[in-house]
């Protein structure tokens, strides 16, 4: 299922409702998995970005005037589009990003597909407070207008994803999108494109410019014709994302960087939470922002619960990312594995203990063994700051205030998960951890249903759910006289009758 083209005529962006030939340099995408190209195509410059939000400028009206069920049809219509190419949003995503093809084929397509799905139904359910007469001599009533021109940002973990949860409900409330995704992984997010076009979405609506951050991004955060910026990815860029966009007052939504508790009680199911330590850190290769990295344990337990993981980490198969078997992909650039391993060589220093892996394979691609580092202290980097690699760490607690304090012992705030039979602690963990999202008894499943964004670090705003319909949703109160009498009772308070 390699996807490769040698072509140079590959357009990396997509403006006005077709494939556009950029004049900036030629990038190659590289599979990360053998190093080898997968596509080349050009990058798009500041000019370009001023382009693509001049055609999504014009195309707002007519989008946004379009009703709730005219949108909604091209949505539905987009969800079937992307089921009937799942083939092909698989390949591409398995040979940008190297992320095994199981994770691509039953996580990450069917999941965009019901995304996509999910918001074609949200777009004719847009809820209000009734309309009525809450002062005696008015009918009030709320509309819910489109916020205008949507710049977005996504990232390289989960391009597909992360590009539909930001652009669908977006279009869904009406409003026109501008997406830049990550240059290394730009292949779905083109094809999510053209495939919205066939579906009948009009030209303008949503468009592509492929770009590197430092220029493309920058110029889209800080366009004065944009109305809202929407960014998923670290919490450093994030925070340039939203100056850049403060300058002209842009709304902004941000999901960002996680350090995720995954905090086990004493009487946890204690296979369950091994288990599910193991799949939580380690998807995606632990290039997930909610990926269980910080395994706060009891005591108790705390002996079973390393060696448990190690001896289920120890099983993991890391290789071919084409091959159905394989568990493990690569990190997704070599910069990134070198990154990743310097933290970890950093823990013995900082008193923390390699219990396994904490290498990389011998032969091409950026693979990284699956680690475990247990006896970490509180102020360690690999404890502290995001590895975003196939890295667990692990400490213990003494009781359940200390384990709570632990966990909440972050800057972040996305997700969280806590291991308990026992209600009382779990609805205890359920309202005092202090992330946007909280597990019992399990760790990193989604719906499309439920919301998803943090606190703190994390940012702010929510993807996926009615909730993220609201992010790009303006309010208006509409108020009207009922009544025809000229002299108002509240005239009083400013004249007096002459």
């Amino acid at each position: 299922m390699t996807v490769v083209s040698s072509s140079r005529d590959l357009a990396g962006s997509w403006i006005d409702g077709a494939p556009v030939r950029t004049g900036g340099a030629t990038h190659t995408v590289i599979n990360p998995a053998t190093g080898e190209p997968v596509a080349e195509m050009a990058l798009a410059s500041p000019g370009d970005v001023d382009r693509a939000v001049g055609s999504a400028r014009a195309a707002l009206p007519g989008w946004a005037g379009a009703t709730p069920a005219e949108r909604s049809a091209v949505l539905a219509k987009l969800a079937t589009l992307a089921d009937e190419a799942a083939d092909t949003l698989v390949a591409e995503e398995v040979s940008q990003t190297g992320k095994p093809v199981r994770l691509a084929t039953e996580f990450d397509v069917p999941g965009s597909v019901d995304n996509i799905d999910f918001f074609a139904g949200a777009a004719r359910h847009l809820e209000g407070k009734a309309s009525g007469e809450y002062s005696g001599d008015h009918t009030s009533s709320i509309r819910r207008e489109a916020v205008g021109v949507v710049a977005t940002i996504t990232p390289w973990n989960y391009p597909l994803q992360m590009a539909v949860w930001k652009v669908l409900p977006a279009l869904a409330a009406g409003c026109s999108v501008v997406i830049k995704p990550a240059e290394i992984t730009p292949l779905t997010t083109l094809t999510l494109a053209r495939l919205a076009g066939e579906a009948g979405l009009p030209p303008g609506v949503l468009n592509v410019v492929t770009g590197a951050g430092a220029d493309v991004g920058t110029a889209l955060a800080g366009h004065r014709d944009v109305d809202m910026v929407t960014f998923t990815g670290s919490t450093a860029v994030g925070r340039k994302v939203m100056a850049a966009a403060a300058v002209h007052g842009h709304r902004t939504q941000l999901e960002l960087g996680g350090k995720a508790p995954f905090v086990v009680f004493d009487d946890a199911d204690l296979d369950a939470a091994i288990q599910g330590a193991v799949a939580g850190s380690l998807i995606n290769t632990g290039q997930d922002c909610t990926a269980a990295t910080r395994a706060i344990v009891a005591r108790e337990v705390y002996d079973d619960f390393v060696a448990g993981v190690a001896e289920v980490m120890g099983k993991i198969v890391v290789g071919d990312p084409q091959d159905p078997d394989t568990d493990l992909g690569p990190l997704i650039t070599l910069a990134h594995r070198a990154k990743v391993a310097d933290m970890v060589a950093g823990a013995p220093g900082e008193g923390g203990r390699i219990v396994t892996g904490g290498v990389a394979p011998e032969g091409p691609g950026s693979f990284y063994r699956p680690t475990l580092i247990a006896d970490v202290s509180e102020q360690s980097e690999v404890y502290r700051d995001e590895i975003f690699g196939p890295v667990l760490t692990v400490r213990s607690f003494t009781d359940d205030d200390d384990a709570i304090r632990q966990a909440n012992d972050t800057a972040y705030g996305l997700a969280a998960s806590a291991w308990t039979r026992d209600v009382y602690r779990a609805q205890r963990a359920s309202r005092e951890i202090h992330a946007g999202c909280v597990w019992i008894n399990d760790h990193i499943p989604i719906i499309s249903e439920m919301p998803h964004g943090g606190f703190g670090a994390s940012g702010f705003g929510k993807d996926m759910s009615q909730y993220s319909l609201e992010e790009y949703l303006s309010i208006k109160h509409v108020m009207s006289d009922i009544t025809g009498v000229v002299d108002k009772p509240w005239h009083r308070t400013i004249f007096t009758k002459r």
